[in-house]
């Protein structure tokens, strides 16, 4: 096990540096001038030169990057340039908004797609599971703006039981976590129907059931048990991908996270600022899938870590 979580931790440390490596690169590639944006439209030649020079990009794209890495060994990933602040702290500050809401919509996943899912199992191939089957169809087909607007709509302009934008108080977290939450429980329903209907047609259930077992037992304890590791792997990922921002989302509630961040920094060719999100949301996704990865020998001690990585 030891071995195995350094050989991930060493792999984890690679994966994040030329993911940032690729990030910085790419995004001077881009059109677009961060002097122009930063000076405004009516600047002078000069003035885009002396903006350059204070931003440390009238060097070379390599003298950027070693300057870049000799930061990133001290915990600087640099100066905002539309924040004027450190852009590592400009991003930890955004980051608690976007954990919120990634643990609110995946835990909203969990309870109403984990049991949906066996549910559907149970009833393969009725009415209800098909209809149950079109309504999870529809929900991964629509598109985050519009379910977050159709909802915005519902319950913050016609009936206005929920605030609208922003995270002044707690109400304020069920629109956005319900509209990433909709897509999240189309996708996982799927995957446990799925895995459950397999189970139960397994032949080891019919003897446990010849036996006398209880149907709640067959169903919650050696089916589900066994379905466990495919839909802790699917949240896991999602949860993974929510980390990095529902930039969508944000946007329309005008959520203080992560991915409206994104945009701005966009917008503005805020080198250090994209750099620094990029390198804050890689390294939280990888440790997402190290955790997950660690937790499978607890679910299914069959899984030795060990040994299936030097497999």
């Amino acid at each position: 096990m030891i071995r195995y979580l350094a050989r991930r931790l060493g792999q984890s440390a690679l994966t994040v540096f030329l993911t940032v490596t690729a990030v910085f690169v790419l995004v001077r590639l881009a059109p677009g001038d961060p002097a122009s944006a930063y000076a405004g439209p009516t600047a002078s030649p000069e003035d885009l030169a002396r903006v350059r020079a204070q931003l440390g990009l009238d060097e070379s794209v390599l003298a950027q990057y070693g300057i870049f890495l000799r930061g990133l060994l001290h915990g600087d990933a640099g100066m905002s340039y539309s924040f004027r602040a450190p852009a590592l702290e400009v991003v930890l500050g955004r980051l608690p908004y976007t954990v919120t809401l990634a643990v609110a919509a995946i835990l909203v996943t969990a309870v109403v797609a984990i049991p949906l899912g066996v549910w559907m199992a149970r009833r393969a191939d009725t009415a209800r599971e098909i209809g149950a089957s079109v309504l999870t169809v529809a929900g991964q087909s629509m598109p985050d703006f519009w379910s977050g607007v159709m909802l915005l709509t519902v319950f913050a302009v016609l009936v206005p039981v929920l605030p609208a934008s922003g995270f002044t108080t707690w109400a304020g977290l069920v629109l956005p976590a319900v509209t990433v939450a909709v897509l999240q429980i189309a996708l996982i329903s799927r995957l446990v129907r799925r895995e459950m209907a397999a189970a139960l047609a397994a032949p080891y259930l019919t003897v446990a059931r010849a036996r006398g077992v209880s149907e709640r037992a067959l169903v919650w304890r050696y089916g589900m048990g066994n379905s466990l590791i495919p839909v802790l792997t699917a949240l896991g990922t999602r949860f993974a991908a929510l980390l990095n921002g529902v930039v969508v989302v944000e946007v329309v509630f005008a959520w203080p996270g992560v991915g409206s961040l994104v945009v701005r920094a966009l917008e503005t060719r805020d080198y250090p600022l994209i750099q620094a999100t990029v390198l804050v949301t890689a390294a939280l996704a990888i440790a997402v899938h190290l955790l997950v990865d660690v937790c499978y020998p607890l679910l299914d001690p069959r899984v030795r870590l060990g040994k299936a990585a030097a497999a």
